[in-house]
């Protein structure tokens, strides 16, 4: 066992946000927003992260671009926030207007300036997907979105991602630096500390972690208790645990609409009968699950992607948590987007081809914001996380703490955070 010690500089220093903001932010691919936000010919989504800002664009000939958000004459941005139904990009300071493909189509007074339209397009950035996910790169040179993402799109072929679709993304401003918010979301040793719900129905100790050269997962067992508890939940208890932290996988929304569950003997018994559950859920929305084993059903693949986002990955759903840094090193946003399985089946009949690739069937999805304080509405488990993100910044700042002193196997991911964040930087 080995503690690695962080410089607490890395949470609280303006000369180390400004680092990242130069050698890291520029240079990385970055989640931006889903599929299902720029489905269309003329939907523009805006990514920002610090003060650089994007804009993904779906042209009117299907192809998807990225440009920096930035008008060549003056400067100013040329888009704020999402639109729909986009047939030119104008810059609202002098309508020096581009084409949805990034080449300049008016100026006015432009014998003034003596431009031609081929000589001057809007600055290009890099985009590709990951099955409903958008990513982003502002440096035109950095490798393929593939090749940054090995080994996780491979490891997690078994869900088949694409068959989902995004309805609903929020954002919340918290008052922690963005490591402190992401490194929340990779690593379970907090679970016993503030997720005290869990504990009867996850094991939070012995799930399986993987490191990659910049990438992790955990893959983590629900429907059973952990290991922390001396006395094993009976399988009631375990059930209702299950309803309260994630009922509504199984359309049980609450511990009065669970109902009883019969005393299967076995933990395995049990995982089946609530893997069995969420099928039959599924089956009444038109979603079939019979492909999927029971542990694939129940249990929670969580993918940490350097550097800033997580992707929980199940049979029923694929949720993404990303942190964006904000106005200095105490401030972030967490940003989360919801994804569920298209209904691909019709009439209790046949199972069809999946529509998730046509881009036709989808609807841009609700967006939403909420301020730290608004715990109330973002559920039990997330609830606890934002609450605790304070805390945890806060006791960065005491004078006399130097480094934190992270486990090299509890807290692998982390650690690999922070090694690959060490690299980008040159530090």
């Amino acid at each position: 066992m080995t503690v690695v010690r962080i410089p607490v500089d890395c949470y609280i220093s303006a000369d180390f946000a400004a680092l990242e903001l130069a050698r890291l932010w520029p240079r990385v691919w970055q989640f931006a927003c889903s599929i299902d936000d720029v489905a269309h010919p003329g939907d523009v989504y805006e990514h920002t992260i610090g003060p650089y800002s994007l804009i993904i664009v779906h042209g009117e000939d299907g192809e998807l671009r990225a440009f920096q958000n930035v008008c060549q004459h003056r400067g100013a941005e040329l888009c704020t926030g999402n639109q729909h139904g986009v047939t030119e990009l104008r810059c609202p300071f002098h309508r020096w207007t581009w084409n949805l493909d990034g080449t300049l189509s008016e100026i006015p007074s432009r014998k003034e300036f003596g431009i031609r339209n081929e000589e001057l397009g809007l600055i290009p950035a890099r985009v590709d997907t990951w099955g409903p996910l958008v990513f982003v790169n502002l440096d035109p040179d950095a490798e393929p979105l593939y090749e940054f993402l090995d080994p996780v799109p491979a490891d997690a072929l078994w869900a088949d991602i694409d068959r989902f679709a995004c309805n609903a993304a929020v954002a919340i401003h918290v008052d922690c630096n963005w490591k402190t918010l992401i490194e929340g979301f990779s690593e379970t040793y907090h679970v016993q500390g503030i997720h005290r719900e869990m504990l009867p129905m996850c094991d939070d100790v012995r799930g399986p972690q993987t490191t990659w050269q910049r990438h992790g997962k955990l893959q983590q067992s629900y429907g059973l208790a952990s290991p922390r508890l001396h006395e094993r939940p009976n399988d009631q208890q375990i059930w209702e645990a299950f309803v309260e932290v994630m009922g509504a996988r199984a359309g049980a929304d609450t511990i009065e609409a669970a109902g009883i569950v019969p005393n299967h003997g076995t933990t395995l018994e049990l995982r089946a009968s609530i893997a069995q559950r969420i099928r039959e859920h599924g089956a009444a929305k038109g979603i079939d699950y019979e492909r999927f084993s029971d542990a694939e059903m129940i249990d929670m693949h969580q993918y940490n992607i350097f550097p800033n986002i997580t992707v929980l990955v199940f049979a029923d759903m694929v949720n993404v948590v990303r942190a964006r840094p904000g106005a200095d090193p105490d401030h972030s946003y967490i940003d989360m987007w919801n994804f569920a399985p298209i209904p691909t089946v019709a009439g209790g009949g046949s199972v069809a081809t999946t529509v998730a690739t046509d881009t036709t069937t989808r609807v841009a999805p609700l967006h939403v914001e909420l301020q730290a304080a608004d715990g109330d509405l973002m559920g039990l488990i997330l609830g606890q996380d934002v609450k605790n993100f304070g805390r945890s910044q806060r006791g960065l700042h005491q004078p006399g703490l130097a480094h934190l002193n992270v486990s090299e196997t509890e807290e692998c991911r982390i650690v690999s955070l922070h090694r690959n964040l060490a690299e980008y930087l040159e530090t």
